[in-house]
């Protein structure tokens, strides 16, 4: 199949209300013979681990590589050069980042609008939102300022604003939106990076600001506090912004996504914590134990392996650092890999450099 034959085939099973495991199972092992093909330092690895399309029967089989390796390798079963977009990780403090090479948008915007229309929008009309990032012109590699334009674009009205500029947090523009909000009476939406809202809270309560959004309000925050604010506990954090924003916290809607991935997953609101975390029908999440990289029983800690049909360029499966539980509606997000988690990722880190130089001799 041709790049663009992929790229039809995702779009129009992401279009489905949902798929059998048999559909989503065929899709899946066309794409991984489709990577095997054409990603060359993705076929070194699976070699190694004595994967191929000839053998690999279930989407489960397919091998996983590690988050890491987008850092160490190029991953693309196109010419990297002739990508439409790049998005890249946020580094380490050895400045590595970590690139998802896009020959196309059109599957990643098609994933994204479908799935946020339906978790977050609710299918319902478009609605005035408030951003609380920088613009994707700002930060044209950043997957998360695509996705934030995105969601503006096709789901928000004219009215919408950034609040995150050069000079940080614009507070008085961002009060003045909530103030319009509460006058209105329209439903309002703020979205933004979690560690943005830590820092819109401080603001607020340093000026003893209050609001009452109007019914239908909602907030989604993503992407945890990292190294960029101070640590708060969940319950905290959700207490805060419901009481100084006057939205419930069933709510306050999370978002865990990853550069390297093309699929987001949503809770149903964070009334409780942990929330239940799922997505759509095109992508899947196995708990793993990776020093075995077997599946660990419902109910039992792992290290998160998700395989996303809309990753049709790099790799479909990607073997997190993410600790969690499965669920019976999807899986708890437990934190970081830790001890002999941490060890498995690293292990399987290693083995699929250890492919890629041999490869190359």
């Amino acid at each position: 199949m041709s790049q663009q034959e992929i790229m039809d085939s995702i779009c129009q099973f992401i279009k489905r209300d949902q798929s059998s495991e048999e559909g989503f199972n065929d899709l899946a092992l066309h794409l991984f013979a489709y990577q095997y093909k054409n990603n060359l330092s993705y076929q070194a690895y699976c070699l190694q681990k004595g994967r191929t399309p000839r053998t690999v029967k279930m989407w489960s089989q397919i091998p996983s590589v590690p988050i890491n390796a987008f850092k160490e390798v190029t991953l693309s079963s196109n010419n990297p050069n002739e990508a439409e977009r790049i998005f890249m990780t946020s580094g380490t403090t050895q400045g590595i980042q970590g690139k998802h090479y896009h020959p196309a948008l059109q599957v990643y915007d098609q994933s994204m609008t479908v799935n946020f229309n339906k978790r977050f929008m609710k299918n319902s009309e478009k609605i005035r939102m408030g951003i609380l990032f920088p613009t994707e012109e700002e930060m044209p590699n950043s997957s998360l300022a695509h996705y934030l334009a995105l969601a503006v674009k096709e789901f928000g009205t004219e009215d919408s604003s950034y609040f995150i500029s050069e000079r940080g947090l614009e507070i008085e523009s961002l009060i003045t939106g909530l103030e319009q909000a509460q006058r209105t009476g329209e439903p309002y939406a703020l979205l933004g990076a979690s560690y943005s809202f830590v820092h819109m809270l401080d603001e607020l309560e340093k000026i003893g600001g209050v609001f009452s959004l109007p019914k239908g309000s909602s907030i989604l925050d993503t992407g945890g506090f990292k190294n960029n604010s101070r640590h708060l506990e969940l319950d905290d954090f959700y207490d805060r912004l419901s009481a100084r924003l006057g939205v419930a916290r069933k709510d306050c809607i999370n978002m865990y996504g990853m550069t390297e991935l093309s699929t987001q997953f949503y809770d149903q609101g964070n009334a409780e914590i942990p929330s239940v975390k799922s997505g759509p029908h095109w992508i899947r999440t196995r708990v793993i134990n990776p020093l075995t990289g077997q599946t660990v029983p419902k109910g039992e800690q792992g290290v998160l392996v998700h395989c996303d049909l809309a990753n049709f360029n790099s790799v479909t499966t990607i073997l997190t650092e993410d600790i969690g539980v499965e669920v019976e509606s999807g899986f708890l997000l437990k934190g970081r890999a830790q001890g002999a988690e941490a060890k498995g990722c690293s292990l399987a880190l290693e083995e699929f450099i250890r492919a890629k130089k041999g490869n190359s001799l």
